[in-house]
């Protein structure tokens, strides 16, 4: 019994040691990429990789006399990423379970430069030149089928309108077969039609109106969790062009407020259970609903944060950074606001502070002079003063400005009340109303309750037609 306990003891151990063995290996194993480019002798080369929304170096090399050179990646960098010569222009290429070679004069794939070895990068470029002149086409042919479809010129040419549907439809299927005949297991497979969506959203949004519904759908079928989203370097175009594709495509605010959640839902629903990627993702969603002043869904992602975090998803600090932010959402209280001695009254108005106004409500904004934005809304705000008192509204705007002569310059034609402490963003009151942007604005009825924050000069007019 004791011998047969011993060698089961050393099996065990071999089993293990060959197991670390084999792990150990297999995280070792590397692959390169190699090439021979005429036009770059003896030059410094780099191959950088992406991780989530940053790129970072992979291995560096300097060219010999003949342009050849040779560049390695292991198995945790598998994904895309890019060849950076010293100076030029950068080179996409993938990092698969395979090496790749690379040919010709310079770092330019299809015009200088092809992919002789490595079925991933031969597809990636493959598809880069057939997609190119399909997309070439697909324009001009949708040019005509605009043309012959609402120029009452064309209204009787019924056989030349099928004969550009009939070839628009073919060069659609052309690419989609190639995308198709790809194997099931390539990255390429994944990887093309996710590029290829998160870099069309523009034009479908402003040229082709008829995709958008399958576009939003496309959109919101990319998986967060996916391990392949986060090397792929489209990480950052997926969320910040999702965004972007919403705002500029589904009419009306509420419509746009209505889908930027239903993506918020989306995210939170498919990362709960990754902690770190969770994190990740909706900070960055949240700073880009903060950049375009989408307010009411950031609003909304910091309220589905703050409430529905029973598992401890959120970490500590943008946990702490969406407290603050709350405190200033729709329906809170803000803060008031104390005029300085550097304070700009109109003719017959005098107060120590915001709430001593005689106003049923405060349009308070914080600009700048500086801030290239603000010199075009302050005028137009300006102009839209008589109507806002008609309405008994006051417009508060605190400066940002540093100098005396700056604040002079730019709230002296203003006709409503002006305040700074030339602290910047570190003054009282941009500290108090958690401002990170300008102009930033506020609306607020005599309680100081926050009515309604608003990303534009439209939008305040918007919500003026809409209260009446």
């Amino acid at each position: 019994m004791k011998c047969t306990n011993t060698a089961q003891k050393r099996a065990l151990r071999w089993y293990m040691l060959l197991s670390i063995l084999f792990f150990t290996l297999l995280q070792g194993r590397s692959q390169s990429i190699t090439g021979r480019l005429a036009n770059h002798p003896n030059e410094k080369v780099y191959l950088y990789g992406f991780d989530d929304f940053e790129a970072y170096a992979i291995d560096s090399t300097t060219t010999n006399a003949d342009g050849e050179f040779g560049l390695r990646f292991a198995a945790k960098d598998y994904g895309m990423g890019y060849i950076l010569p010293a100076g030029k222009q950068l080179l996409i290429v993938a990092l698969a379970d395979e090496a790749s070679r690379i040919t010709g004069d310079a770092f330019r794939l299809a015009e200088t430069a092809k992919i002789i070895e490595g079925a991933e990068n031969k597809a990636f470029a493959a598809y880069a030149v057939q997609h190119a002149q399909h997309e070439k086409a697909l324009s001009a042919w949708r040019f005509l089928e605009q043309l012959y479809t609402q120029d009452s010129l064309f209204a009787e040419c019924s056989g030349q309108q099928q004969g550009i549907a009939n070839e628009i439809a073919r060069l659609k299927a052309a690419d989609a077969g190639f995308l198709n005949s790809l194997p099931a297991h390539s990255y390429m497979r994944w990887f093309l039609p996710i590029r290829q969506l998160v870099s069309s959203v523009a034009a479908v949004a402003q040229y082709r109106p008829e995709e958008i519904p399958a576009t939003r759908a496309a959109l919101r079928a990319i998986d967060y969790a996916d391990d392949r989203l986060y090397k792929s370097g489209l990480l950052k175009e997926a969320v910040e062009n999702h965004v972007w594709f919403i705002e500029n495509s589904s009419g009306p605010l509420d419509s746009v407020y209505a889908h930027l959640n239903t993506f918020i839902d989306l995210i939170i629903d498919q990362l709960e259970a990754d902690n770190e990627r969770f994190n990740l993702i909706t900070q960055r969603l949240f700073e880009v609903l903060e950049e375009r002043s989408l307010y009411t869904s950031s609003e909304y992602l910091a309220k589905r944060l703050l409430q529905g975090d029973d598992c401890g998803c959120v970490n500590a600090d943008f946990e702490k950074r969406l407290h603050k932010y709350m405190k200033m959402a729709k329906g809170a209280t803000a803060p008031d606001i104390v005029f300085t001695d550097f304070t700009y009254f109109p003719e017959g108005v005098s107060a120590k502070r915001l709430s001593e106004l005689a106003a049923d409500y405060y349009l308070v904004i914080f600009a700048a002079g500086w801030c290239g934005h603000c010199q075009e809304a302050l005028p137009q705000v300006a102009a839209l003063y008589p109507e806002l008192q008609a309405k008994g509204i006051e417009v508060v705007m605190v400066s940002l400005d540093e100098t005396p002569e700056g604040f002079a310059q730019f709230a002296a034609p203003l006709p409503f009340i002006s305040t700074t402490d030339y602290q910047k963003w570190d003054g009282q009151a941009a500290l108090d109303y958690q401002v990170f942007a300008t102009p930033t604005y506020y609306m607020l009825d005599k309680e100081r309750t926050i009515l309604q924050s608003f990303k534009s000069i439209a939008h305040l007019k918007a919500w003026l037609e809409w209260v009446g």
